[in-house]
């Protein structure tokens, strides 16, 4: 029995050395706020200790902040870890938000939002209220850092990236991996002028040296007006890890798209009028951008598209019918 009351306190101690705090906070701004209250639902509800396990809408309650519209609640979860969730004005799961593309997991049809928890004291993690439906805190922008280290010959279990819209710190901003050897982050901030760079590692000797071609003061720079998905480059050059010379396409005759390269609009022709198409744009990485549904002419607005080289691929009954090239101009 005493071996046993032991082993459950080092699984215990274990548990609690390894947990974080994490906050889970929603801006309500004019949303009409359903008399079931505001809840947030994913795949941390088990681990927090919620009895009806993950992605149960009506259990994680989350509490006004005084006045305001902001609802939250404060969790005890495994740190070093990526959770996905939404918040639910009500409490079924039909009353979820609809999450932006910019937030979401964005692969395999995947539209949770994403945080990955990173301990590094005893704070409580918290990125910010975020607007319902939204995809940043009031008055700040949405930045995704991505960057691929294929190329590089040992790739750290924890890369970084650091710049001034995090003080230049090189131990605050750890990165996640959903795979391919591609490190990203989300982080939220005003409008501006953002210098950064990636990190291998931990310590600044393991920073990458920018080329001359693409730095900004011996950095990466961008300029953020709105939320905005960065370029997958590979580290430390300014080049995709993904050349188009070795992206193979199965081009079919049958479907036509114009004009190419695109600049506002562009006009998908599908090859037949009776058939439901899935339609996918993918970075070269094959990361999903956008997806649609048609039977005929798709004519797409383009709203959040960066310039650069993009795939189309056309699905017929969840089947690959054609992949095509597009340029965003």
């Amino acid at each position: 029995m005493k071996k046993i009351l032991s082993l459950f306190l080092l699984v215990a101690i274990s548990f609690v050395a390894q947990a974080k705090k994490v906050k889970f906070a929603v801006d309500m701004d004019t949303f009409a706020i359903s008399p079931n209250g505001v809840h947030v639902t994913g795949d941390f509800q088990a681990l927090a200790g919620y009895p009806g396990g993950d992605w149960t809408s009506n259990e994680t309650v989350c509490a006004q902040e005084g006045a305001t519209t902001i609802y939250s609640v404060v969790v005890d979860i495994p740190a070093f870890a990526k959770y996905e969730y939404k918040f639910v004005n009500g409490d079924q799961f039909y009353e979820v938000e609809f999450v932006p593309i910019e937030s979401r997991v964005g692969y395999d049809f995947n539209d949770n939002r994403w945080i990955w928890v990173d301990s590094l004291g005893n704070d409580t993690t918290f990125v910010g209220a975020i607007k319902f439906a939204g995809n940043a805190p009031a008055g700040l922008n949405l930045v995704r850092f991505l960057v691929n280290l294929t190329n590089e010959a040992v790739i750290s279990t924890l890369p970084h990236v650091y710049g001034n819209f995090q003080n230049w710190n090189p131990l605050s901003t750890s990165l996640y991996s959903f795979g391919d050897s591609v490190y990203e982050i989300i982080a939220y901030v005003p409008s501006g002028n953002y210098e950064y760079k990636f990190i291998n590692g931990s310590t600044l000797s393991l920073a990458e040296t920018v080329p001359f071609s693409c730095n900004v003061n011996g950095s990466r720079g961008v300029t953020v007006s709105k939320d905005t998905v960065l370029d997958i480059f590979c580290f430390a050059t300014c080049n995709s890890c993904n050349p188009l010379a070795v992206v193979h396409t199965n081009t079919n005759s049958n479907v036509k798209m114009y004009p190419n390269p695109m600049h506002n609009m562009l006009t998908i022709q599908l090859p037949d009028n009776f058939k439901a198409y899935t339609i996918l744009i993918t970075d070269i990485a094959g990361r999903e951008i956008q997806s649609y549904t048609a039977s005929n002419n798709l004519i797409i607005q383009n709203s959040s598209m960066h310039r650069g080289m993009y795939l189309v691929k056309i699905l017929d009954d969840k089947k690959i019918y054609s992949t095509e090239k597009l340029l965003v101009e």
